[in-house]
């Protein structure tokens, strides 16, 4: 059922399978789930699309792209409820290629294409705690609303959150921070 929640087993290092829970039915033969934490530490793109069968199709940095990038696959007309070997010779070099394309204008992009150093599965996620570290952190280099905006957008965890949770987060930063 479109909507629903379940627990997906994605396919890791070859033919491994790992439960991820709460993986949510978003089309016909997709689902979208985030990324466990012990699970592709270096990649930034926490939201993962993946295929009824395990595979990885596409990530992005935030879930409302995910969800952005299921609107493209379904809008594509291919069947993706079929399984991987046949849905392997229903898509061509050419047509995947034009698919990445239109996918990359929802900020989704191919598995393991968003590498950074360190450990950044916190990507999304944040406390009250890391508010006001960051807070902290920007008014000692006086910063002002605009430099934040644009320091947050490109770093842990903030460029990870949908529109709405970003929005607030500036907001609570800016506000500690006494910026203008």
């Amino acid at each position: 059922m479109i909507g629903a929640t379940t627990d997906y087993q994605m396919v890791i290092k070859g033919e491994q399978r790992y439960t991820v829970p709460n993986a949510i039915q978003a089309a016909p033969g997709l689902v979208v789930f985030r990324m466990p934490n012990d699970q592709s530490i270096n990649s930034a793109a926490r939201w993962r699309i993946g295929h009824h069968d395990g595979r990885a199709i596409a990530e992005a940095m935030c879930r409302e792209n995910a969800f952005k990038g299921i609107d493209i696959l379904v809008k594509s007309g291919i069947d993706w409820t079929l399984d991987e070997d046949d849905l392997q010779n229903a898509i061509s070099t050419e047509t995947a290629r034009d698919l990445f394309a239109k996918l990359s204008y929802a900020w989704c992009e191919q598995p393991g294409t968003s590498y950074m150093p360190g450990d950044v599965t916190r990507n999304g996620t944040y406390t009250d705690a890391d508010i006001e570290q960051a807070a902290a952190e920007y008014k000692d280099d006086q910063l002002n609303a605009l430099e934040i905006l644009t320091a947050m957008a490109h770093t842990v965890p903030w460029m990870g959150l949908d529109t709405n949770d970003f929005n607030d987060a500036h907001n609570r930063i800016v506000e500690l921070a006494d910026a203008d």
